[in-house]
């Protein structure tokens, strides 16, 4: 039975904050800086968020380490020393843990709490939450900061429950040492995690079939340790460095080259892309031409140098054929960064299955069957993506005046106020929502962004006596609509990926969702402050 919760109408916390990643580490730090009432409930078992979790082998950052880390606090920045460009997992989970101790937020944070509903109470003007162990806990602001990437999912395969040696999804990757060596080891998807993971393992395992459905284009990170003299350049040049961050279209170093294609020769083009490719970070897919992701015949010449890269790197042509995606051009989907990718495949122990040429049948006891034969495996790795920015959400039962779901009304996709607020939805900001700024960019420039602006708005309740906000129905209206209008600036809706709301692993999640907003970061922060400067125009207070 669940507790039941007393007679008050006062609410427990004036916020509670869902999760203890990186946007939920921020935000408790800007409401506690307000002398709020606040906590944070996380489901695992320490800060983190993603970088708890994704604790499988090569996981790392493909934004540079030095633009990834906080820009709040001077004091963080010089005190912080990262070892690599791209920092590696364990290095970042370090970090966040330094973060969350220095400014002594650990004692705000519940661990090992999962919300299981959130149900919003008009007459107290509050929000009721139902955690997996029965208890309840009440606050005035539900603030969720439950990431874009949290919600996994399993291939529609069946039989998996009948394997007999070790599997996991690489979300579950086991705390403790996973023997690799001297395993037959299956590794089931090519988006930016399986990438990881097969350049990882390759060499250290007896033997790794990847099962491949649709192939990723991928380009080299050019990884690199940060020598002393760099290390003091980039700690004397972080003003520099986020400064330029917030004049790119995604928060990043790197920014498209403005000249027209068309405007410059072809010599001089070749060189220009030789250089991206050959540098380190995401320049080779958004430091390119503009028109290279919004002309399809640009994209397509881009395309065609990127594929004959792959043919370079891989000995086998009929190999090199199946990783070359035929169903997309480079940069419409999310491009993973990796380490020796290609090469992974001129290895003897390594062998490719296109599961379009020979599907999966299902999983036995002993491995995988196909429609040719059946492999045989001691582990088998999931690397099947995730219900992408509003999966998190579904899984929790949110439920706003009157009685209505938040999972009816996106059913067939998000709806938003700046995608920080629903209609209908009181006193609920969704932090790094679908539809915000931080979706598609550089994620903690991003939702600096949003939560400096959230805190704001909550400062700005608290100044004037309001206890409720939410946005008009009009206003939601008009910016779902906007976000439409954005998908029209680039090719990103000619793929089918997270950006666009597909998931093969998903029922009923075959048609384009307007889940991002494509209009860039700085257009994106304009528009926050002019609602900001007309009085919170499209807000409704009580």
């Amino acid at each position: 039975m669940v507790p039941e919760l007393t007679d008050s109408q006062t609410p427990q916390h004036e916020a509670i904050i869902i999760g203890a990643g990186v946007c939920g580490i921020y935000q408790l730090y800007r409401l506690l800086q307000q002398g709020i009432d606040v906590r944070v409930l996380e489901a695992a078992n320490g800060p983190g968020g993603t970088w708890y979790h994704n604790r499988y082998p090569g996981a790392r950052f493909d934004s540079e380490s030095y633009t990834y880390g906080y820009s709040f606090s001077r004091e963080l920045l010089d005190e912080w020393t990262w070892s690599e460009h791209f920092a590696g997992q364990p290095e970042t989970l370090r970090y966040l843990n330094h973060v969350v101790d220095k400014f002594d937020l650990r004692r705000h944070m519940r661990f090992g709490c999962k919300v299981k509903a959130a149900v919003f109470d008009d007459a107290a003007c509050r929000w009721t939450l139902e955690l997996e162990d029965g208890s309840r806990l009440t606050s005035r602001l539900l603030l969720t900061a439950i990431g874009l990437l949290s919600a996994p999912t399993m291939p529609r395969i069946e039989g998996i429950d009948r394997f007999k040696g070790e599997s996991f999804h690489t979300y579950y990757w086991p705390q403790e040492p996973v023997a690799l060596e001297g395993k037959r080891v299956a590794v089931i998807g090519t988006g930016a995690t399986g990438v990881q993971v097969i350049s990882e393992i390759a060499d250290k395992v007896a033997d790794l079939t990847v099962f491949q459905r649709r192939p990723n284009w991928c380009a080299p990170l050019h990884n690199s340790p940060i020598d002393e003299q760099t290390q003091a350049r980039i700690k004397a040049s972080y003003d520099e460095i986020f400064d330029r961050c917030r004049q790119t279209p995604g928060g990043f170093i790197h920014g498209p080259d403005r000249r027209k294609f068309a405007d410059v020769p072809v010599r001089e083009r070749l060189a220009f892309w030789e250089q991206l490719y050959a540098s380190p970070g995401f320049g080779v897919w958004i430091g390119n031409f503009r028109d290279a992701l919004v002309d399809q015949q640009v994209n397509a010449e881009y395309t065609g140098f990127i594929a004959d890269k792959i043919r370079q790197r891989v000995d086998d042509p009929e190999i090199a054929e199946k990783l070359i995606p035929k169903d997309h051009g480079f940069g419409t989907r999310r491009v993973p960064l990796e380490t020796h990718y290609y090469e992974a495949y001129n290895r003897d122990n390594v062998h490719l299955v296109d599961i379009n040429e020979t599907p999966i049948e299902g999983v036995t006891p002993t491995g995988i069957r196909t429609s040719e034969r059946d492999h045989e495996f001691d582990l088998i790795i999931y690397a099947t993506g995730f219900d992408a920015v509003t999966g998190a959400f579904d899984r929790i039962d949110i439920t706003g005046s009157g009685g209505r779901k938040l999972s009816n009304k996106w059913h067939d996709g998000p709806i938003t106020y700046l995608g920080l607020q629903v209609a209908g939805f009181p006193n609920l900001i969704t932090l790094a929502g679908p539809q915000s700024g931080s979706v598609l960019s550089n994620f903690p420039r991003g939702i600096e962004e949003v939560v400096d602006w959230s805190t704001n708005l909550v400062r700005h309740m608290r100044e004037r006596g309001y206890s409720r906000v939410e946005p008009t129905r009009e206003a939601e209206e008009k910016w779902t609509q906007h976000v439409k209008e954005t998908y029209k600036l680039s090719l990103l809706p000619t793929a089918k990926s997270w950006f666009t709301g597909y998931n093969s692993n998903l029922e009923g999640h075959d048609t384009l969702r307007y889940m991002i907003y494509n209009g860039g970061a700085p257009r994106y922060r304009e528009r926050l402050a002019e609602v900001v400067d007309s009085n919170y125009e499209g807000f409704l207070f009580q």
